[in-house]
This record gives structure tokens, sequence and C-alpha cells, in this order.
């Protein structure tokens, strides 16, 4: 094993002094190697349903045998727009933005049914795995991806990037929740994009070796903003009309504050109306990796199972310093637990409360309720 490790060390060593370990970072954003990368070795993630048969889309579900591709689906509404052209599709308004503080979606002027094979084709295309699809709860989700732009494109990638492309890592993992659902018209589907990232760090373990983990890092709402535009430039919408709509990424003023229920259990208070907060307070959940089962809008309720670390299935090989020195990973195992996430109006005003509950639907006042409080505070206010 020592001798492979010098073997490895060697080559990139003499790699370097024969380009000059140039790095110059290439521009863009390129998750098409997705497919081919190594999958993550128990990266520390929030929980996820059993993979069962219940993933997969059946004939019949939300996408009827032989229908909607992307390409059909944009065709049915207009030729593509030519490069260079600022004219908008005849169909290209049926697509809008919209943002509620720092939070955007998309309402397309379509059923989900229609849409729902378009969005699947849209993220295949950019280079992800679909892993969860679940058109009965209207939740699509890629695998975890690498970003290949982010690579340095110099001559040591040339010499040992595609002899060895199991080693050369950005050291970042991204991946991306869709979730779908029908506007209160009846005749509109709401599609709201959410980002989670990973970053592999060194550790040194308790038995004093070191090894290398991979650890939550801030969502990107820089990324979730450029593919709404891409999504919505792909359903029909000028590229340009779609980046002015989507807009910038500015911090809003802050509107929720972390409080103490009259019962001292913890509240969280947003300044927004309910259906704004039901919005935000959904997409804050994708974004920060709760399992949503079930919700009911009617009466302000997410369904959802949370725990702190867990094995997300992303893999069982090590990262990429693992890879190189046979560095592995400790087991970690954890077990989630069920609440519910009660968002409800406060009072005559147009502020909202969000509460936890138990999976009885009494106040969760334990140290679980403050952290999954602090979790949507930290992206709401």
């Amino acid at each position: 094993m020592l001798a492979v490790r010098g073997v490895v060390v060697s080559g990139i060593a003499v790699a370097c002094l024969l380009t000059g370990c140039g790095m110059t970072s290439g521009p863009g954003i390129d998750y098409k190697s997705a497919g081919k990368i190594p999958p993550l070795d128990i990266p520390p993630d929030l929980t996820r349903p059993g993979r069962d048969d219940r993933y997969n889309v059946p004939d019949g579900g939300i996408a009827p045998p032989g229908t909607a591709t992307l390409s059909s689906y944009t065709a049915e509404r207009g030729a593509s727009p030519r490069p260079g052209s600022t004219d908008l599709l005849p169909e290209g308004n049926r697509t809008r933005a919209e943002r509620s503080g720092g939070e955007r979606w998309l309402v397309v002027q379509d059923s989900a049914e229609k849409l729902w094979p378009a969005v699947r084709e849209f993220w295949q295309e950019n280079g992800f795995i679909i892993k969860i699809d679940r058109p009965e709860a209207g939740v699509m989700e890629t695998d975890w991806a690498e970003d290949r732009a982010k690579i340095p494109n110099d001559g040591v990638r040339s010499v040992l990037g595609r002899l060895l492309d199991t080693i050369y890592s950005t050291g970042e993992r991204d991946k991306f929740r869709t979730r779908l659902e029908r506007s209160a018209d009846g005749k509109s589907t709401e599609v709201y994009i959410s980002h989670r990232g990973m970053v592999e760090r060194i550790v040194n373990s308790a038995r004093g070796m070191e090894g290398t983990m991979w650890e939550p890092r801030e969502p990107s709402k820089e990324l979730e903003a450029e593919f709404l535009r891409r999504l919505m430039a792909r359903l029909g919408t000028d590229e340009a009309r779609a980046k002015e709509l989507i807009g910038g990424t500015d911090a809003p003023p802050e509107r929720a504050q972390l409080k103490t229920s009259a019962e001292g259990a913890g509240l969280l208070v947003l300044d927004e109306p309910f259906d704004r907060a039901w919005r935000r307070v959904g997409l804050v959940l994708d974004r920060v990796g709760f399992t949503v089962e079930d919700r009911d809008r009617s009466k302000g309720l997410y369904y959802v199972r949370y725990v702190d670390i867990k094995d997300d299935g992303a893999g069982e090989k090590p990262g990429f310093f693992a890879r190189v020195f046979g560095w592995g990973a400790e087991d970690r195992t954890t077990s989630a637990a069920q609440y519910r996430v009660h968002i409800y109006r406060a009072g005559a005003d147009e502020r909202s409360q969000i509460q936890v509950l138990n999976k009885e639907g009494g106040p969760e006042n334990s140290a679980v309720s403050k952290r999954i409080l602090t979790l949507l505070h930290r992206q709401l206010k």
C-alpha cells in the first residue's frame, strides 16, 4: 500500500515538474461529468426515505407514457430562440419569476403533469443524475455532482486527469432539489430549486490518524438563481429576459426573529403573510435537507423527518485525499425522528409564526426543536 501511495505521489510530483503546476481556473459551470465521478464517502447529511420502487415513475403517473420530453415541451410552445435573438417566443410569457425576500421561484402556466418530465430532462441535460424522482410528492432531487469547471485546466490535469480521473477532484459536491406545487388558481405550477453543498476536509481521527470527511457548506443562492434562470430560458423565455427577471442576489432586510412562546417553546416570527411564509419555509426545508414526507397547506403543516448527520447514500468510496493516500472514514450512524413544522397567522397583522411540533401534534421543547428553528431562522432572516 505504501508503495502504491509513493508511486501516486511521485507521479503527481513529476507531473508538476513537467507542467510547472500552472493553475488557471476554468470559467462557467460544468456538471457534465457528474455521472462519472466517484461517489462521496458517508457525507454528513440529513435524512432520506428508503430507496424503493415508489420513486420510479410508473406509466400512467404524473408523466403519461410516451409524452413530454423537454424538447417536445418547448416545441409545443415554439422553437428555441436563435443565438443573438432578443425576440421572446410566442409562449415565452408563460413563465414568470417571483421573489419573496431572498427566495425566488418560477410560476409556469401549465400543469405539473406536463412540466415534470421537462424538468427531469433539464437536469439530465445539465449533467446530473436524478436520485429521487417522486412525482406523486412533487419532489425531484439530483445525485451529488462535481462542478468540473472549477478544476484548473492546466498541464497537470492534461497529464494526470485523463489517466487518473478518479483522484482529480475539486473537493466540493453539489446537489439540487426541485419541488413542484400547483398554484392556488389550479392552472399554474410553482417551481422551486434549492441547493445543498458539501466540502471535503482533512481531519484527525480518534486513533490519531489523518483522514478526510465531508462537511456541509452554506447553500448557494447564486447557484439556485443560475439554474432557475437556465430553466426559465429552456422553457421558452429569452435568455436576456430570464436573466433580468431572476435578478441579482442582494441580501434583503432581516424579516425573521427567534422568540419563545408563552408555554416556553421555541417560536420563529416571520414578517410575511401566510402564503409567502408557506413558500419560503418549504424552500428552506428543501435547502437544508429535511425530508418532507407530506404537507397540508390548509392546516399550515409540513410533515418532516430530520437528523443532524446521515449518510445520504452518495457513496461508499473515500474522497480525493483518501483516494490518493489510502485514508478511510469511520462509520457514522444515526436515526431520524418525525416532526411537524407548523406555520400559522399571528393575530390580525400580516406576520406568520412558525413552531415545531412532535409527531403527535404537541409543542416540541427539545434541543432538536431549537436546532430546527435555528436552521430555519438562518435561512429566513
